[in-house]
């Protein structure tokens, strides 16, 4: 539940520089925070584990501000805030009559017939596939025509206009809100951008269409995965002009190791244990968690001798999920912070005191989680996700290695030949943190951000 009741609430005047709108793609804020289980108040003065917030970063450095849109069902009227670590704005405009009268409707609906946000219709028999089928279909529907009744246009414009913003950049163009903003765009003149942070698909038939008119429409999308933007022009047919093949940036300065030992004290893990560590959000299936907890049995069982630790810190959806599964092996050596982390001093202290990170995602956009650690100078063991082979081109000389996605064998004989070679698993920590230095830093990104979103637009 969002806390409204602080922090102050803000009115921002000062537009000495170009302001950029990104918008949040999620129907409603609440949404988001209560799947990571954090307070609005939290979110505005200490959250920082996303993507959003390192694109504030990296425009604040080359001169832009930015401004944070996000919609919410517990405002009635738009109320400023500032986020603590960056100093933007974040506006946060209130839900529409509409929308939360659809979301009342849709909600019952799901609750008639056995589902709920983001699942499938449970209890229908399996031997009724045509109305399982038909259902989900119908639901999905639903919940695009309600998407698209979740960004209060004419609210939304004014309180751009208000910030002085002079472009749009949606959080996704996966999104209905996307469409919604191309619209937007055409109806004030303002350039409207979108990036890539996962999504790969629509929800529904209604979708099609518009997606295909926004891309048109748009000024353009930023990238940071070659693969994705191979399926961008082959779907949309999008021009070459309107695609920047940017990386998302990342904060070398706050992202970096601190004293191994010390780091190993503070969490409690002998300095002679070999530590393989994993944090973020626990989504079962699409991060893989599977894939790791086999894995891992295979790891322990070819070195019994050895005092192994899996660090897992984060907490998500599926949390339950992992819980039973470590009970039910039961798995060696597993340390568990079951809680979302946001402190990036606490995150720092875990990453510092592993020998390898790993990720073991059946999916990804471009993943931030592999970045913070090769930050930290550690090597990392990831599969092919989407989004990785452009972390770690070409592999070991960017300080990790890349193996096929759901195969457990593959990933355990990569983290044990990591584990195992103390002299080639600290050159590759060294390679990763010069990877990121070299093409991830906040400036140089700020840079080609700017320069893409700014050529045809006045500046200030």
């Amino acid at each position: 539940m969002l806390d409204y009741k602080s922090p102050e609430r803000l009115v921002n005047t000062d537009k000495p520089q170009p302001v950029i709108a990104l918008v949040h793609c999620i129907d409603l804020i609440d949404d988001f925070l209560e799947h990571i289980n954090i307070s609005f108040e939290t979110f505005c003065n200490e959250f920082i584990g996303s993507w959003m917030f390192g694109y504030i970063n990296a425009l604040k450095q080359v001169g832009v501000k930015t401004v944070l849109f996000c919609i919410s069902a517990h405002f009635t009227e738009p109320s400023r805030f500032i986020h603590a670590p960056t100093g933007t704005t974040i506006c946060v405009l209130p839900a529409s009559k509409s929308y939360l009268a659809y979301r009342a409707i849709r909600q019952k609906a799901l609750s008639l017939y056995g589902a709920r946000e983001g699942k499938t219709f449970k209890d229908i028999p399996d031997s009724n596939v045509s109305r399982r089928s038909l259902l989900t279909k119908l639901k999905n529907l639903a919940q695009s025509v309600g998407t698209y009744l979740s960004t209060p246009l004419g609210l939304l414009a004014r309180e751009i206009r208000r910030e002085g913003c002079q472009a749009i950049l949606c959080q996704e163009y996966e999104y209905a809100r996307f469409d919604a903003c191309v619209l937007l765009g055409q109806l004030t003149g303002l350039p409207v951008f979108a990036t890539f942070q996962g999504a790969d698909q629509t929800h529904s038939f209604l979708e099609y269409p518009l997606r295909q008119l926004a891309f048109q429409r748009c000024t353009g999308v930023i990238i940071s995965t070659q693969k994705e933007i191979e399926r961008v022009r082959s779907r949309y047919q999008v021009p070459s002009a309107k695609i920047a093949h940017i990386f998302d940036p990342m904060d070398t300065v706050t992202w970096s190791p601190v004293d191994r030992s010390q780091a190993r004290a503070e969490i409690g893990i002998p300095l002679d244990a070999r530590v393989v560590v994993c944090h973020g959000r626990i989504d079962f299936h699409r991060k893989g968690l599977d894939i790791l907890v086999s894995a891992w049995v295979q790891i322990c069982r070819d070195r019994p001798d050895q005092d192994l630790r899996l660090l897992l810190v984060g907490t998500g959806p599926d949390a339950e999920k992992l819980r039973e599964c470590i009970a039910k092996i039961p798995l060696q050596g597993v340390m568990w912070r079951d809680e979302f982390v946001n402190d990036r001093a606490v995150l720092r202290r875990y990453l510092s005191a592993a020998d390898v990170y790993t990720l073991s995602s059946r999916q990804e956009g471009f993943p931030i989680a592999p970045l913070e650690a090769m930050a930290c100078g550690l090597p990392v063991v990831a599969t092919d996700a989407p989004g990785v082979p452009d972390i770690l081109e070409g592999g070991e000389v960017s300080g990790g290695l890349v193996v096929p996605r759901e195969d457990v064998t593959a990933l355990a004989t990569a983290l044990g030949r990591v584990l195992d070679d103390d002299a080639w698993r600290l050159e590759l920590g060294k390679r990763a943190r010069h990877r990121i230095e070299d093409h991830f830093s906040p400036k140089a990104i700020g840079k080609q951000l700017r320069e893409f979103m700014f050529k045809n637009v006045p500046q200030v």
